[in-house]
């Protein structure tokens, strides 16, 4: 299916939106004024896009420690948070989550999630409610290589089989879990361990939106048709190490320049569309100036935003029913 030239142009401000809030966090970490952890996207945007332009306000999506991009790819709000992530009280979550638990309920993001293989279990509980009250809604669990090997990723695979439920599982394979090849740890590979389940699955080159955004939209299409789950298992590649300090010994030194050099999906987006004549360079470079001036007021705001109370420590606490 041929996208229109409007969600062209979605696609490549919210990766463009990504890369450029991850690069920019990449340097205000170095600082020392962002608290907790944090793991960058950047290199991976047209995995989270590519998936999440299927996806309408009905479904839900949950996420890993490395969420950022998930996050702007459902269409959560920007400043809101950087706010998040710098600790202040107006963030999304309060302050209280940073980088690794941003969640918003109103935009179907469930949050991103510091327990590796966290996500799948909460996701088929999204996609039991949708099939239960019908309301037509996916959900989508976006998985590392590592956490694929958790027991909590095969017993989701089991149960959303079992359930019949409209789940998509997300592999984002970057090679390295957190800094051990997935050649040394992972056995057999995400495609042939869902066949087990009876589950269909594809691979697809997550450096390419398109492909991408074409798997993911037949999963989709699976899914609100009531045919159950499907697994994408997405390879791709990080340009930061698993955390911001990762010093990346386990890589090759030039390994990162040759992947920003030759497959970066930014640039391979623009390639494609310009030859097609889709959308004009000037409309790139005006997109690009929007997302420069936007992760900037993002970041002025955050710094200037109060910092949570001591009284805040006691909400958010209990849930109310």
């Amino acid at each position: 299916m041929q996208l229109s030239r409007e969600d062209l142009l979605k696609a490549y401000r919210q990766m463009k939106t990504i890369r450029v809030f991850e690069e920019r966090l990449h340097d205000e970490f170095a600082t020392g004024d962002i608290p907790g952890f944090v793991h960058l996207y950047a290199g991976e945007e047209a995995s989270g896009v590519g998936v999440c332009l299927n996806l309408n306000d009905n479904d839900y999506i949950a996420s890993t420690h490395r969420g950022h991009g998930h996050c702007i790819a459902k269409g959560c709000d920007v400043s809101g948070m950087m706010h998040e992530i710098f600790g202040r009280a107006d963030g999304l979550c309060g302050g209280k989550g940073g980088s690794m638990h941003i969640a918003d309920l109103e935009r179907g993001m469930m949050g991103a999630n510091g327990i590796v293989g966290g996500g799948p279990p909460l996701i088929c509980g999204a996609a039991l409610t949708a099939k239960t009250l019908g309301t037509g809604g996916v959900a989508v669990a976006f998985v590392g290589d590592g956490g694929s090997n958790q027991g909590t990723t095969m017993e989701s695979l089991n149960l959303a089989k079992v359930w019949n439920l409209p789940v998509i599982f997300v592999v984002e394979d970057n090679g390295y879990a957190e800094a051990t090849s997935s050649s040394w740890a992972v056995a057999g590979d995400a495609v042939r361990r869902a066949a087990g389940y009876d589950i269909p699955a594809q691979q697809v080159d997550g450096h390419d939106f398109f492909a991408v955004n074409e798997v993911a939209r037949e999963a989709v299409e699976r899914a609100r048709a009531g045919d159950g789950p499907s697994l994408l298992h997405v390879k791709l590649s990080r340009y930061y190490g698993h955390f911001e300090g990762d010093a990346m010994t386990y890589r090759d030194p030039d390994e990162v320049s040759k992947l920003r050099q030759d497959k970066d999906c930014l640039d391979l987006f623009q390639k494609r569309v310009n030859e097609a004549g889709l959308l004009e360079p000037a409309q790139f470079e005006e997109i690009d100036r929007d997302v420069a001036t936007l992760i900037d007021d993002a970041v002025a705001s955050a710094r200037a935003a109060p910092v949570p109370s001591a009284q805040d420590l006691l909400t958010d606490v209990y849930v109310s029913y």
